[in-house]
């Protein structure tokens, strides 16, 4: 049989031990994660929605189709044989879809079969004999006249060999079945080494498994398939101005939203500000570097957010409500520094606002559970950021739920963005559609101030205390495939 590679100590007193060779693995394991259910102490919102079939049917055939454009074999769990003679690449091997690409690393590796005996010395104290029984596949060299093949089998791939010319027998060239046989391993690695890999679909991004067989030995490896993608980058100028643009969203709050633009005008005279404005009876706000966008009436609040950054047009944005006030603590440079300081970032938040809001530290975190499929992941939300600390910067946590006031990296954020359809209280859900694809830090050594409530303006308050719950419900359930949700924080 194959027989793999021991090595063992064995200290005795003068006597010789023989171990029995062990069975290689036949083959490369690959298993999909078992479904889990996951739980947690909040709204079961399928309880809400188990007498709409309707609504339980198209979320579904939904999901299924997210998972099909999403999911690839790239997400398979490999376990590799133990010890096993084939070299292959297991990380880093990409392919440009339908482009013929030299697949590296290939090659058969296995040693002659040799023990090695360190016989008794004759000294009556001595202990310690070490035995390693080195095996190894049998006919590997044309030593035995033995012929050597193997194969490589891809399933959304060709597969080819420049010039085999006359280092041994290629069958199956270009297509997805590639066989050779050599009468030597120099042979056989010499044609390894020209083995070319060729996609058959064209996708952003996919994979294929690749199985590498060899004898009794099979292992599997990923390739990926991925379109490269064009990079975006913006020049950051000279000074903050040409750095940052401060992003707004208002609604019948004009006393505000000047007093606002008023504060940040002290200490940044020229920063571009782009306002959303979806009040009932707008009025134009004067002044220079502003661009005022009217919307229609009442289009809500995610939807003025939306509008705002898609007029950015540096690098970063500030979004900050219409009733905060800016300080001389509330240096917009510093949190730039800390972005730039790490290019992962795609948001830093300043947590320090004043007491008028009472949320001095906002910060908090949220896990993520998939669950089985047919009921929907859980979300749950814990106060305070990670423990981990933006390196150099020991005032800024990695956390991903957040105050109003944040600076963002324009493109990142314009790739998940704020659902239109919440229109009033709806912080977190952005921070909800952003878990797994942001990363975000929160920093407490800037500040920002938060104005006094002002009495009256009815009409704005009748406005924000009209419920979304059901709304709310409708889209954690369908759009976020929740089965589960806690967003009190523990």
């Amino acid at each position: 049989g194959h027989l793999c590679r021991i090595q063992c100590y064995f200290f005795t007193y003068r006597t010789i031990y023989f171990f029995p060779p062990c069975q290689c693995p036949s083959a490369t394991k690959i298993s999909r994660r078992p479904p889990t259910h996951c739980s947690c102490k909040g709204a079961l919102l399928k309880d809400f929605f188990k007498n709409d079939s309707g609504t339980v049917r198209r979320r579904q055939e939904e999901y299924r189709k997210h998972k099909a454009r999403t999911s690839s074999s790239l997400d398979l769990l490999l376990v590799a044989p133990a010890n096993s003679p084939l070299q292959y690449p297991i990380q880093g091997f990409t392919v440009v879809p339908l482009q013929r690409t030299l697949i590296p690393g290939l090659g058969v590796y296995a040693p002659d079969r040799e023990i090695y005996k360190h016989d008794t010395m004759g000294n009556k104290g001595y202990l310690g004999y070490l035995f390693i029984y080195s095996c190894h596949v049998s006919h590997l060299t044309n030593r035995s006249g033995a012929i050597l093949k193997l194969s490589l089998v891809a399933s959304r791939g060709l597969l080819s060999v420049e010039e085999p010319g006359t280092d041994g027998l290629v069958e199956g060239d270009g297509g997805n079945q590639l066989d050779i046989t050599a009468l030597s391993a120099s042979g056989l690695n010499a044609l390894l080494g020209r083995v070319h890999y060729t996609s058959t679909v064209y996708r952003l991004r996919t994979g294929d498994l690749v199985h590498f067989l060899f004898e009794k030995h099979n292992v599997t490896f990923p390739v990926v398939i991925q379109q490269p993608s064009v990079p975006i980058i913006f020049d950051l100028g000279e000074d903050i101005n040409s750095q940052v643009t401060i992003t707004t969203k208002t609604f019948l709050r004009y006393l505000e939203l000047n007093t606002l633009i008023y504060s940040i005008r002290q200490y940044y005279k020229t920063m571009k500000i782009i306002i959303a404005d979806d009040s009932f009876d707008p009025i134009k706000v004067n002044g220079s570097d502003i661009e005022q966008y009217f919307m229609p009436p009442g289009q809500g609040w995610f939807a003025g957010r939306t509008l705002a950054v898609s007029q950015v047009t540096t690098k970063y944005f500030l979004w900050v409500d219409d009733d905060f006030y800016f300080t001389e603590q509330t240096q917009i440079e510093k949190l730039v520094e800390v972005m730039e300081s790490m290019p992962e970032l795609d948001m830093c938040v300043c947590t320090q606002v004043s007491a008028v809001v009472g949320r001095s530290g906002f910060s908090y975190r949220m896990t993520y559970e998939e669950g089985q499929e047919d009921e929907g992941g859980c979300l749950l939300r814990f106060r305070g950021p990670y423990k981990e600390t933006v390196p150099g910067f020991p005032q800024c946590s990695l956390s991903n739920v957040v105050i109003n006031f944040f600076l963002a990296r324009t493109d990142s954020v314009r790739k998940v963005l704020f659902d239109p359809r919440l229109k009033r209280a709806a912080h977190s859900q952005f921070f909800v559609d952003a878990v797994g694809k942001l990363l975000i830090a929160s920093c407490n050594h800037i500040t920002v101030d938060h104005q006094s409530k002002r009495p009256g303006n009815e009409q704005y308050h009748s406005f924000r205390k009209q419920s979304e719950n059901d709304e709310n419900r409708l889209l954690y359930f369908f759009k976020n495939h929740f089965s589960c949700i806690n967003l009190k924080a523990d």
